[in-house]
């Protein structure tokens, strides 16, 4: 049998707003894997580039978790929820599953392996951090034009001091992460 390999990883996790992402990629043949970092360490035009580059020459899924389930099940039960959906939207089943991090999501039938830090280690999973944060991206841009007082199309959710003064200034969106640390300090000072 033929060794199908997929990576996965997620984005969004420390962000202060909105859902959660991840990402599944199986390669096909033909990709260039030499092209392929971890997402962090990308450009944002080069991130955009070679996302079309790796859709175009893989087999991907893009899961995600909301805040209402960010909310219900903490951030890590919600990580793990959005790469299992990841997983399920891939059209060929992996034989071997490839997750950054050191936790694993509870799917069954799947042959699963964390691996700390992943996303710098394994193209496969360095492939899926750059989907993940390109597709997340572009819905935090999209949302931001409702709210452009926190600038989210440059910080992305994150605990900016831009964004944390801006909550301070403008109150919470029904976006905003309640149960993390920076807004419920706000919201419920001592």
């Amino acid at each position: 049998m033929k060794k199908i390999v997929a990576g996965v990883d997620e984005v969004g996790r420390g962000s202060l707003i909105g859902p959660v992402f991840a990402a599944a990629v199986i390669f096909k043949k033909k990709l260039d894997k030499k092209k392929i970092k971890d997402s962090k360490k990308l450009s944002k035009k080069k991130r955009n580039n070679l996302e079309i580059y790796i859709k175009k020459n893989s087999l991907w899924g893009i899961g995600s978790a909301s805040i209402k389930e960010i909310e219900k099940l903490n951030i890590l039960n919600a990580s793990l929820l959005a790469m299992k959906r990841s997983i399920k939207k891939l059209k060929s089943k992996p034989t071997l599953v490839l997750i950054d991090g050191n936790k694993l999501p509870k799917i069954s039938g799947y042959n699963l392996k964390s691996v700390i830090k992943g996303d710098q280690k394994i193209s496969e999973i360095s492939a899926a951090s750059i989907i993940a944060k390109v597709a997340r991206d572009r819905f935090i841009t999209k949302m931001s034009k409702e709210f452009t007082k926190y600038s989210w199309d440059k910080n992305f959710g994150y605990a900016t001091k831009h964004h944390v003064n801006a909550i301070k200034k403008f109150g919470i969106t029904k976006h905003h992460r309640r149960t993390f640390a920076p807004i419920h300090n706000i919201l419920s000072p001592r």
